[in-house]
Formats: C-alpha cells, structure tokens, sequence
C-alpha cells in the first residue's frame, strides 16, 4: 500500500508516458490602455520684469527663464519656439503685467494668429490666461505676443511670473 500512495518514503514505479497536449483555451480579455505618458513638451517664463514695447501689429514677448525645452527649439531672443514633431498639442500662456491694460494677447504660428488662442479684453485687465489644443506640425514657429495698442507694457518681475508659456504634446 506505501508504494501505490508513495506515502511512506520508499521507492515508487516508472513514470508513464506523456499524454497529448490539451486544446488551447480561448484568449482572455484585453487589459486596460497603459499610461500615455507625453513627450515634446516645453516651458519658458519670463520673471524679470521685462518691458515690452508694444507696436500696432504686436511684440514677441521674451521668455528667457526656467526654459525646459525637450526637444523644442528657441531662438536667440528668446520669443520663437520651433516644434519638433508633428501632432495635437495643449498650450497655455499667461501674462501678468504690472499695470492694466487694454491690450490682447495671442499666439503666432508662422506669423499667423492660432484660433482660440486671441484674448482681447473689453476692459483693462493685469492678468492673461488662455489654453488650448491645436494641431501642429514640426518646424511651425510658435510666439507668444501682446498687440492692439502702442504701449511700453512692463512685466511682472522678481520672481513673479510675469509670462509663460507651455506647449505640451499629447498624441
């Protein structure tokens, strides 16, 4: 009896031959989508106080500061952005300025004006803030301007975020 159960420690029989392989069974069900995790995103600031001496067809605005390009590049004055791959993209920019103004603010692509991305307040205001999603192909040159009236602007400064724009891509 010990050697048919092998409960007794001692010796057992040859083992047998190897029987067919069973029938596959049926794929399981997808897992869930991965964490999309972005790539080519910048930042730039401006917190220095820079004046900006505004012209009636607008100004760059310099944002020299805090830069974190992955991939982007940025000209030598620091306002033109180049993307560097193709896709949808969420940008967003702020201006804070030190008095109030009734300028706009917009971002150029190519020297043309990104839609959604015009704020031309109906009353003076200190404080810009627009985002958006757009589609942009790499090499397009991105700027962020103020326009619409001939002013000296002053940025906001020492330490404070007196500009910024982000440019993040998400597919």
């Amino acid at each position: 009896m010990c050697a048919q159960l092998n409960m007794c420690g001692g010796i057992t029989g040859p083992t047998g031959t190897t029987g067919p392989t069973g029938v596959t069974g049926s794929t399981g069900a997808t897992g869930p989508t991965g964490t999309s995790l972005t790539t080519n995103s910048m930042y730039a600031s401006n917190t220095s106080g820079s004046t900006v001496l505004v012209v009636l067809g607008g100004t760059a605005v310099t944002l020299p500061n805090n830069q974190s390009l992955d991939g982007f590049t940025v000209s030598g004055g620091n306002t033109v952005f180049t993307v560097p791959v193709s896709g949808r993209y969420f940008i967003t920019y702020q201006i804070n300025t030190n008095a109030s103004l009734l300028a706009g603010t917009r971002l150029i692509n190519n020297g043309t004006p990104i839609a959604g991305s015009i704020l031309s307040p109906a009353l003076s205001t200190s404080t810009y803030n627009v985002s958006l999603i757009t589609t942009l192909a790499a090499g397009n040159q991105i700027s962020l301007q103020i326009f619409g009236l001939i002013a000296t602007v002053v940025l906001l400064g020492g330490g404070s975020v007196g500009a910024a724009l982000t440019i993040i891509r998400l597919e």
